[in-house]
């Protein structure tokens, strides 16, 4: 049975408190598209894409206007395109990621994401051709997101594709220097990364989906923020319940969503990620949650405890409502994206160091964060080291955006718009990692990896 009450509330949390899904992503293999020949490898992919999610964004528009629910944005993800694209050269390379893009752009969608390569263990021609390229990639399309995985707690860290990655960002930086650098806003390096999430820029369809899938993801952290002011000091305990309860009514709004989309798509249900991810809009904020709290400015001592708190109870609550939960799931602390983020980066509260910290027991990693143009690559590559031996070592997902933002220094800020944000540009330790970075070779796996 209906309970108006429980209708009410959702339609508070929607209309007060920023409650939305952030994406329907329709996830689509491309194998049976597989060529020697470019050309035809590109017109399958075309026709697949735009074949397959033809109707996403309508029906996401219709499910939106019927329940009342925002959603954000319509994406698609693919089969990472490494696997796909055989010995393609480079040049190659860069034009599938335009097939990519122009299927997208006839869709509809926000973003496609699936130009991606999975080198945790080794590189194959495909995929460092692919690697090679994505600067061009990003820099020559609009909506394409890329990732890179370059460990998992099984394989341990791929060092070299560690080092490359430094050096790929460096360009994609450049190459995009007109718009602050936003090439690198729409590529991830990740550790042990999950086949069906639905957020970018680390999105792809992976090789253990079916052919086709529908994913969302989640948000409402202006919902959980007002849950926990409206509880008041309550004990620790308490506190967690409070949070388990809100992540579960969140989460089955989106669970509503994934089933409406999944019937009148076609395409089979996936999973819900009940991550919490924030907006630069002022009440949307993972940051201020963790200043509700009691936590003065995000940032400061306390700040881990109480991230590991949310985290903690979000999934715990979320997982209740969902039948597949999948993706991150938790909680993102994106700095350019999150407007508590902005402002504690801004005053100093927060540090790269406190960040990296903090990722140790939340969602992701290191996340669009803008640094000082003129770093050297191998400081980038050793932040991306750092972060996601985090991830191999807890047996967790980790990943680093990381946006050197050309001719800027520390204070001054990057402005991306829309979801994306705006950023200050933080500092960086300033002794070179350089030898570090150049000993090449794979970091190994951890010995709880041997677990068979």
């Amino acid at each position: 049975m209906l309970n108006t009450s429980d209708i009410l509330e959702t339609v508070h949390m929607i209309r007060e408190e920023n409650l939305d899904v952030r994406t329907v992503t329709v996830g689509i293999s491309l194998f049976d598209c597989v060529s020697d020949d470019v050309g035809r490898l590109c017109g399958r992919i075309y026709d697949k894409i735009t074949k397959k999610a033809e109707k996403l964004v309508s029906v996401a528009s219709e499910i939106e206007k019927e329940y009342g629910v925002p959603i954000v944005n319509r994406r698609v993800s693919v089969t990472p395109v490494s696997l796909i694209c055989g010995g393609a050269s480079p040049e190659d390379c860069v034009r599938i990621a335009k097939t990519l893009d122009r299927a997208a752009d006839t869709l509809g969608v926000n973003f496609i994401g699936g130009y991606s390569a999975l080198v945790q263990k080794g590189s194959t021609v495909g995929a460092e051709n692919l690697i090679r390229s994505i600067p061009e990639a990003l820099a020559e399309t609009k909506i394409v997101c890329s990732s890179v995985n370059v460990a998992s707690t099984k394989a341990g860290i791929n060092m070299d594709a560690v080092a490359e990655m430094g050096r790929v960002i460096k360009k994609t930086a450049a190459l995009t220097a007109a718009e602050d650098g936003i090439g690198c806003a729409k590529l991830v390096v990740f550790a042990n990364v999950p086949e069906d999430n639905p957020f970018m820029a680390g999105a792809f369809h992976g090789i253990g989906e079916g052919d086709l899938a529908v994913n969302v993801g989640v948000s409402g952290p202006g919902v959980v923020a007002s849950a926990v002011r409206r509880a008041g000091p309550v004990s620790f305990g308490e506190l967690s319940d409070v949070i388990k309860k809100t992540a579960f009514k969140i989460t089955r709004v989106g669970q509503l969503v994934a089933y409406e989309a999944s019937k009148r798509l076609g395409i089979p249900y996936g999973i819900v990620d009940l991550s919490l991810a924030p907006t630069p809009a002022v009440g949307d904020s993972v940051a201020r949650i963790l200043e509700e709290m009691g936590l003065e400015v995000c940032g400061t001592h306390g700040t881990t405890a109480a991230l590991a708190l949310l985290n903690d109870a979000v999934k715990k609550g979320g997982v209740m409502a969902s039948s597949h939960v999948g993706g991150l799931s938790g909680a993102f602390i994106p700095v350019s994206e999150d407007a508590g983020m902005i402002s504690a980066a801004a005053c100093g509260a927060l540090s790269i160091e406190k960040l990296e910290a903090m990722t140790a027991v939340c969602s992701v990693g290191l996340d669009m964060i803008a640094v000082p143009g003129d770093t050297p690559a191998e400081t980038i590559s050793a932040v991306i080291a750092d972060e996601i031996s985090i991830g191999v070592i807890n047996t967790k997902t980790t990943a680093v955006r990381l946006i050197p933002a050309p001719g800027k220094q520390v204070g001054d800020t990057v402005t991306f718009g829309g979801l994306l944000g705006s950023a200050p540009v933080m500092p960086l330790r300033t002794a070179s990692p350089a030898a570090f970075i150049a000993r090449g070779g794979r970091i190994p796996a951890p010995i709880h990896s041997l677990k068979n």
